[in-house]
């Protein structure tokens, strides 16, 4: 959902920011209930436990890479703060979606 049309719109902008801040917060919630479970019942594998942990690198990697993107093209605060949050809310929903199953 969008609530901006147009770069300095900013009141939209962080608007489309709280919206993807709560979807990644919703998702990263589920995504903890759901790999509590497993580690208490040791279920999860090795694999899975290390690539849990090198998932952060990268995507926080990517978050830093089109936060910085945006920055340099001239988008407003929000606009920043929203490409940085987007690798993570995505990752994070993958995660939600995948551990549903």
């Amino acid at each position: 959902m969008r609530y901006s049309n147009g770069n300095f719109n900013l009141l939209g902008s962080w608007m489309d920011f709280a919206v993807a801040y709560s979807q990644m917060a919703q998702a990263a919630g589920e995504v903890i209930f759901h790999r509590s479970l497993q580690i208490s019942r040791g279920a999860m594998s090795a694999p899975e436990a290390m690539g849990m942990v090198m998932e952060k690198a990268t995507t926080f990697t990517a978050a830093a890479e089109k936060a910085a993107m945006a920055a340099a093209s001239g988008a407003n605060p929000a606009r920043v703060a929203s490409a940085g949050l987007n690798p993570i809310r995505a990752k994070t929903r993958s995660n939600a979606r995948k551990l549903r199953r």
